[in-house]
């Protein structure tokens, strides 16, 4: 199973070259995957109906007792089969619904490859939290089906309705699972049903996962976002919409049934909400002309009809819902896909706009007509056989109240009437000859259908009609799971075409001959339905809920958020001083000793910092500020080394010296002196505030440091370092081997961060400034005129730097220490497993190399020392770090895991090397993109609006403009 799923994941990821490779062909490579994982399925059917299952579990987060637990049961392999078989064929069906030429088409593959990946999973998973994770995927997935290519408003409208519901309903429904979970002392979802608990806990958990079920499977009164989807691509609508995820929640109404459908307010929601679901969409089903609506709005109905029927909590009706949801299944995609054919032929949808169609496509009108069948009920589809059980069920009392199955009985028969009348409504709609429309109209098809475009809803409508007589043969299929329900009647009822004459038999005749009177009826039923529309809707509601919502947004941003930063630090402190400050003063312990230092240094070095920092304050020029801030850090670093922690003082010194250039980037751009606004009183309040929280923060240090009872953790780690991790530096074996999840965590974070940064502070490509500048030197230096290739100066930066901007001094500096601690960067990175150092702080080295040299020839000098993207070596430095990843498994073990090679050559001698040296060589990577990005943001751009601006005030005659270059120099240089 777990094969399965990965197969469906590399499918996802290769879509969309192959679709770029192969056109619109791929659809018929990527259908071979859920065909195959089909196959699978059915190959586990006599295990299943001979009472047995299908389990697989691999370990995920041990220390978590996390693990992927998959099993394939009675019910998981009948939605397994829809998923999976119903997946393969509209994958078939999208090599001729596309265009040859069209864009987006590998997007939707990979999209719904992954789609049916994670339905797949959902209907696998026997874990809570693993299905809530396939759960959220499928909601993910949906959305970008829905939205398409983001091109179309209202397909973005209906994706985020789509997502903004079915993802709160999935938050609710996460927060009943770990209710559940808790109570029953177990996330095994077969031994939660099996026990599920009791308690306030259970019942209000078991209500969340309702709520969750509800948005999924379009529930009164989430209904409406269901017929807004239908902006999504056919394919979509014939998946998603009627085989995959709108079941969902039916699914997991199902799942849970057995244990929970005793639990009180079960059978009120589920029943009463089913109820309302099917006679709602079922009456607005009759007022559309849209053919792909009215079969949205049909949707909605069955789906109530299948949770009264999963939902009941008894083997009658249980069988009858698994019977009914394989039909609703058939049918319903079948609808779906001739829609989209018919929508291909023709370019229309609306009923009103179709004429003899059945007669110019025979064989899709059987198709259509076979399908619809099925869903109004009638013999010998499997729909027929799906309804007549649910009647039959109900008549012999499939409730443990027989009142309340009387009256979901006639709920269900007036809503099966209203399902005949919009059945009868599409066949007309979409195949019969319509007085005052020409015969054939439109009068041409723009696309007539081929074979393999007619070949899917073809195998799904007959799947649908030999079913129906050989219904017996899914009796094993539904038993097993069905005899996990009380029986309440004498005997079972075993699914079949006939049962002789019956009351239910009576019942569906009735609905058949209701529904044909309702649409022989149809115009005056059409006026009484405008005469009694009513204004409001649900989705009306739920778009001025969006829109108050923003409302209420804005008003508490305008009111909380007044853009002083002062204030929102002032108020976090408060906060702080008031909640933690008094539960520490009131009820932490004291330390039973207090040591100010270990050595005088390290007061004399604390008196130091405090010295910077209050002279800090004082200070009204803001670079000078800066500067004496920058002591405290370095103050800080001096207090790690004197403590013994050479590493974290290493880093410490090298991230001050960074943000120290990154602060004095930035003040170029603000004004030189910091003024001060503020009253003695305003100066004094925040001066006992921050005193009080430093002070505050102090001492939580030290009672952390004393209330300590356990044995940290740390304490074991240099054996483990040296013997698995290879390396006697424990900092650094720590980050790249024994923690080094975390660390791919913050470098991804780091990456991620990087990226946004830069692409707010310049709207701009990356290379933009510096591959830019780079290329404008090359130019110029091509252009002087010379009878020998010129010597390449080393800092030709520097020399397009206005004189007054020059340092020879620092140049000449530049020239001695570049090589020299770029040398000395990769000195820490190679040696960082054994002694201080490491990629990060060799990162940190190298970067610090190439701001020296952007600061002794300014950006044209950057472009030379770093022609590349910083986005490129960002990402090749995370890719280095995630392929190291694997390299433990290549070498048989774990991820992440370090794997030591000592090796003997002739010259260099014993050479001893560990696989996360490859790590911490992304890491590296990382860090000097990251200052790449920091200054061509803050540095090499701030220059070129300068340059700009004083090339403006040249051109308007203003005397301080760049003047000092020659005009042909200039020129050159641009």
């Amino acid at each position: 199973m777990t094969a399965l799923l990965l197969a469906h994941l590399l499918a996802a990821v290769l879509a969309p070259v192959l679709v770029r490779w192969w056109g619109r062909q791929a659809f018929l490579v990527l259908a071979l995957v859920p065909a195959a994982a089909f196959g699978w399925v059915l190959a586990q059917l006599s295990t299943v109906t001979a009472g047995g299952e299908v389990r697989e579990t691999v370990p995920w987060v041990p220390a978590l007792d996390l693990s992927i637990t998959l099993r394939l049961d009675a019910l998981s392999l009948a939605f397994a089969a829809l998923v999976t078989g119903v997946g393969a064929l509209v994958l078939l069906y999208c090599a001729r619904y596309f265009e040859p030429d069209d864009e987006g088409a590998g997007r939707f593959a990979g999209n719904l490859t992954a789609f049916a990946g994670s339905m797949l999973g959902l209907v696998l998973a026997d874990d809570l939290l693993l299905l809530y994770v396939f759960w959220e995927l499928t909601t993910v997935f949906s959305f970008l089906l829905i939205g398409g290519a983001g091109t179309r408003r209202a397909a973005r409208r209906a994706a985020s309705q789509a997502l903004i519901l079915t993802t709160a309903g999935g938050l609710a429904m996460l927060v009943g699972l770990i209710l559940i979970g808790q109570a029953s002392g177990s996330y095994r979802l077969s031994e939660v049903v099996a026990a599920p608990g009791s308690g306030g806990a259970v019942v209000a958990g078991t209500v969340l996962v309702l709520a969750g079920a509800v948005t999924k499977s379009a529930q009164v009164p989430f209904h409406f976002w269901l017929p807004a989807a239908m902006e999504a691509p056919t394919p979509v609508s014939a998946y998603l919409h009627a085989a995959a995820m709108v079941k969902a929640g039916v699914y997991l109404v199902a799942r849970m049934a057995p244990g929970f459908a005793d639990v009180p307010g079960w059978r009120p929601l589920v029943l009463g909400l089913g109820l309302a679901t099917m006679l709602v969409g079922g009456y607005r089903a009759l007022r559309q002309n849209d053919l792909k609506l009215l079969l949205a709005f049909g949707t909605v109905s069955q789906l109530g009809f299948l949770m009264v029927l999963v939902g009941g909590g008894t083997r009658e009706l249980a069988a009858a819902g698994l019977a009914m949801t394989l039909a609703h299944a058939l049918f319903k995609s079948t609808l779906f896909l001739t829609v989209g054919v018919i929508d291909h032929a023709t370019g229309t949808r609306d009923l009103r706009h179709l004429s003899g169609l059945g007669r110019r496509l025979p064989v899709l009108a059987v198709v259509g007509s076979l399908a619809a069948a099925s869903m109004a009920g009638l013999p010998p589809l499997l729909g027929f056989v799906g309804k007549e059980a649910a009647f039959a069920a109900l008549l012999d009392g499939g409730l443990p109240d027989r009142t309340a199955a009387l009256g979901v009985l006639v709920g269900i028969v007036v809503g099966s009437v209203l399902t005949a009348a919009y059945t009868a409504r599409f066949v007309w709609g979409a195949f019969a000859r319509k007085p005052g429309l020409p015969a054939s109209a439109p009068a041409d098809l723009v696309h007539p259908p081929g074979p393999l475009f007619l070949a899917a809803p073809t195998v799904l409508s007959a799947t649908g009609l030999v079913l129906g007589p050989a219904s017996p043969l899914l009796e094993p299929v539904v038993a097993p799971y069905a005899d996990t329900l009380p029986l309440l009647t004498p005997e079972t009822v075993p699914l079949a075409l006939w049962h002789g004459w019956q009351p239910a038999l009576l019942l569906s005749a009735v609905t058949v001959l209701g529904g044909a009177a309702f649409f022989l009826a149809r115009t005056p039923i059409a006026r009484l339905q405008r005469r009694l529309a009513v204004g409001a809707s649900a989705d009306e509601g739920y778009w001025n809920s969006i829109q108050a919502l923003d409302r209420l947004a804005v008003l508490v941003t305008g009111t909380t958020q007044r853009g002083s930063l002062p204030a929102y630090l002032g108020t976090i402190m408060v906060v702080v001083l008031a909640l933690p400050g008094v539960v520490l003063l009131t009820r932490a312990p004291w330390p039973q000793e207090w040591r100010a230092w270990d050595t005088p240094v390290q007061a004399l070095v604390t008196a130091v910092v405090l010295a910077a920092a209050a002279l800090a304050i004082r200070m009204r020029q803001r670079l000078p500020a800066v500067l004496v801030v920058g002591v405290t850090g370095y103050g800080t670093a001096l207090l790690f080394a004197l403590q013994g922690a050479p590493d974290l003082a290493l880093t410490q010194f090298l991230v001050e010296t960074l943000t120290l250039v990154t602060c004095v980037l930035v003040l170029r751009k603000l004004p030189k002196d910091v003024v001060e606004r503020h009253s003695a009183r305003e100066r004094s309040a925040r001066a006992v505030l921050a005193v009080g929280v430093g002070l505050l923060m102090g001492v939580v240090g030290a009672v952390a440091l004393s209330s300590r009872t356990a044995t940290p953790v740390s304490v074991d780690y240099p054996g483990p370092a040296y013997e698995f991790g290879g390396g006697q530096n424990i900092v650094n074996v720590t980050l790249v081997d024994i923690r080094a999840w975390d660390t791919l965590g913050e470098i991804s974070v780091l990456v991620a961060a990087a990226t946004g940064v830069a692409s707010l502070v310049f709207l701009r490509q990356r290379t933009g400034v510096l591959v830019g500048a780079a290329r404008a030197m090359r130019t110029r230096r091509a252009a002087v005129p010379s009878r020998r290739a010129p010597r390449r100066p080393w800092l030709a930066g520097s020399a397009l730097l206005d004189p007054r901007r020059r340092s020879v001094i620092l140049e000449v500096i530049t020239r001695f220490l570049f090589h020299t601690i770029l040398v000395f960067s990769l000195f820490l990175l190679f040696s960082g497993h054994n002694q201080p150092g490491g990629g990060f702080a060799g990162g940190l080295v190298a970067g610090l190399a190439v701001v020296l040299r952007y600061l002794a020839g300014g950006r044209y000098e950057l472009g030379e020392a770093a022609p590349v993207d910083p986005g490129r070596v960002l990402g090749l430095g995370l890719l280095i770090a995630g392929v190291s990843a694997v390299a433990g498994l290549l070498l048989g073990g774990e991820v992440l895991q370090s794997v030591i090679v000592d090796l003997t050559l002739p010259v260099l001698g014993d050479i001893h090397l560990v696989t996360s040296l490859v790590f911490d060589v992304g890491v590296y990577l990382i860090v000097v993109g990251l200052v790449l990005d920091i200054l061509r943001s803050f540095g090499a751009a701030l220059d070129r609006e300068e340059e700009r601006e004083l090339d403006d005030a040249a051109a308007s005659g203003d005397e301080g403009g760049r003047t000092e270059l020659p005009m042909a120099e200039e020129v050159t240089v641009r």
